[in-house]
């Protein structure tokens, strides 16, 4: 009993939809004093106000200054993403495909501040990076469309309605304590990539400043390491409820997911798009399958409804 309350006071704390407000007004506020913060050292240092023996490319061009808010933005929807998680599981793969398209329009940012405008344009290794990351960003979006789209179309069973509802209680209060401590992970992994990046910023070749494209990936790369321990966890604590094929083949589906999102920060140029791109067609497909398995296999079709509530998708997503 204990334990229990601990968790649901510290849930209330962390991931309350008090604490989530207050967390978005926080972030915003951050993000809009780091944008002008970023554009003034970019002034300082183009009017040689301050002077750097070589400057990051982050401190050359005034657009170079819309990473920075982004970054924060971005740190804001990796705690939507923990937000979602004791509520929805596929509300939580959808954020992890929000946040990756998001780090891919960050990077168009970036790459728009270096744009090399020549007539070699398909032979110039940056701007070819550019164009593959404004396709993939394009195709991004739709699928993420598409997913949201599969996700609202999945249908309750008759079975499914009538689930335990001790060990229904009990899995949402394990995706509680999941989430609460992936919290002080995130605050942690911050913490450590702005210190990182503060020094790649300003002292680039420092000997324990990380490459401006480390600083680009170290934050998530942690992360999503985190996040498929999580993923596991919720794998294996989700056979004490429930021991539906399709159910386990979509879990186990998207931890493959996110591996492979993981994966692609460990590589460059078309590999890491082609290997996001795949994360996410590969999630969409077994979203799909999984729907249609519930819709033609699940017991009493005739009282298959789409019944889909603002918290989730079914008792035990």
């Amino acid at each position: 009993m204990y334990l229990q309350n601990l968790s649901e006071t510290l849930f209330q704390r962390l991931l309350s939809e008090r604490s989530k407000e207050k967390s978005e007004r926080v972030i915003l506020q951050v993000a809009i004093a780091s944008f002008i913060i970023h554009l003034l050292l970019i002034g300082l240092v183009n009017f040689d106000i301050i002077s750097l023996d070589e400057p990051s490319s982050l401190l050359k061009n005034p657009i170079a200054a819309i990473y920075t808010p982004f970054s924060f933005i971005l740190v804001y929807e990796v705690y939507l993403l923990i937000y979602y998680l004791p509520k929805s599981t596929s509300i939580y793969v959808s954020k992890q495909y929000e946040i990756i398209t998001l780090i891919i329009f960050r990077r168009l940012f970036k790459d728009l501040s270096s744009l090399n405008l020549t007539t070699n344009w398909f032979h110039n290794k940056n701007d070819l990076q550019f164009t593959f990351d404004l396709l993939t960003a394009i195709v991004l979006f739709y699928l993420i469309y598409l997913f949201h789209l599969h996700r609202l179309k999945i249908y309750k069973t008759v079975q499914q309605k009538n689930l335990n509802a001790l060990k229904i209680t009990k899995f949402v209060n394990t995706k509680k304590w999941i989430a609460t401590a992936l919290v002080p992970a995130l605050v942690l992994i911050s913490v450590f990539s702005l210190a990182n990046w503060c020094m790649g910023v300003f002292q680039p070749n420092a000997h324990y400043a990380v490459s401006f494209k480390s600083i680009n990936n170290i934050f998530f790369e942690q992360f999503f390491t985190i996040l498929i321990i999580a993923d596991v966890f919720l794998l294996l604590f989700s056979f004490f409820h429930t021991d539906n094929f399709n159910t386990v083949i979509r879990n186990s589906g998207f931890i493959i997911s996110t591996i492979l999102l993981r994966i692609s920060f460990s590589v460059d140029g078309i590999v890491n798009n082609l290997l996001i791109i795949t994360a996410v067609v590969f999630g969409l497909i077994i979203m799909i399958i999984n729907n249609r398995f519930e819709m033609r296999l699940g017991i009493g079709n005739k009282n298959l409804f789409d019944n889909i509530t603002n918290e989730g998708d079914n008792p035990i997503d």
